[in-house]
């Protein structure tokens, strides 16, 4: 196997900056540093702009550092993905970091919806999120995680992951999430991920009542395969899934975001489709 700890270590940054003009969503403005890159906007449905983020390099290894800024303006609407998975090789040492920031302004949508990130056995990452929608924004995203590579019969008997995640709505927070591990004591503790390999959270600004009784329906519809409950905490809807394969968790929230999308966009889903390639 390449050993990826060797190789220069990237340090990136990627700002982009969206605003409504002429009837759609364009990319206003965008400023990089190292290998961050998007791809052309796309436009499927209209109005709508969607972007697919990229990092050539296709992985991360300890040391480097990749910062990433996204401003949606009033009325802009923007759905953003990846290509493929997000891949953290292992570290001789040194910790990999991950900083996204995501700025929703008021009358604007962000729907964040990244594939996953892939830990490989021996990781030392840390993956900062902070999420900032103004009253009268609106945002649905996910963030999707997977310890080890069960496909390859690798597990992740050591590494190290700290994923923090803050929301705030209108400047308030409204949540603080945390997801750390060293090794698979967080996989196998029955307060943590009860044996399951991968796991996922959307978020979502929503609350109201008949259909986060629908949704909870969907969910446990994907039992046993998976596990998934939702809640509601000042107005944003937080769905949690546990599962053995990323593609059960995807198919889980393209099916949860298919549900909650007419009610928080406005429109029907329509899924990237790079994600069919």
């Amino acid at each position: 196997m390449k050993d990826f700890s060797v190789r220069a270590n990237w340090q990136a940054d990627l700002a982009l900056e969206f605003a409504a003009k002429a009837g759609k969503t364009r990319l206003a403005s965008s400023h990089r540093r190292g290998p961050l890159a998007v791809q052309r906007s796309f436009f499927p449905e209209g109005s709508v702009n969607h972007t697919y983020l990229l990092h050539p390099p296709g992985g991360v290894v300890g040391g480097d550092a990749l910062d990433i800024n996204i401003q949606v303006q009033p009325q802009a609407q923007v759905l953003l993905t990846t290509p493929g998975a997000t891949k953290f090789y292992r570290s001789a040492g040194p910790q990999a970091r991950v900083r996204q920031s995501l700025h929703i302004a008021n009358d604007a949508s962000l729907e964040w919806m990244p594939l996953e990130n892939i830990f490989f056995c021996g990781t030392n990452t840390a993956i900062k999120t902070d999420i900032h929608v103004a009253e009268g924004g609106q945002f649905i995203g996910w963030e999707m995680n997977c310890l080890g590579r069960p496909a390859n019969e690798e597990g992740f008997p050591n590494g190290c992951i700290s994923s923090d995640l803050s929301f705030y709505r209108d400047g308030h927070l409204v949540l603080l999430d945390r997801f750390a591990t060293q090794g698979a004591s967080m996989m196998n503790a029955p307060v943590g991920m009860r044996g399951f390999c991968a796991q996922a959270m959307l978020l979502a600004t929503v609350e109201d009542e008949q259909l986060i009784s629908q949704l909870q329906t969907l969910l446990s519809s994907y039992a046993p395969q998976t596990w998934a409950g939702a809640s509601v905490v000042d107005g944003l809807l937080e769905v949690r899934v546990l599962a053995h394969q990323s593609q059960d968790m995807l198919q889980l929230l393209t099916a949860a975001w298919g549900l909650l999308r007419p009610q928080v966009i406005g429109r029907e889903i329509m899924p990237p489709r790079i994600w069919a390639t």
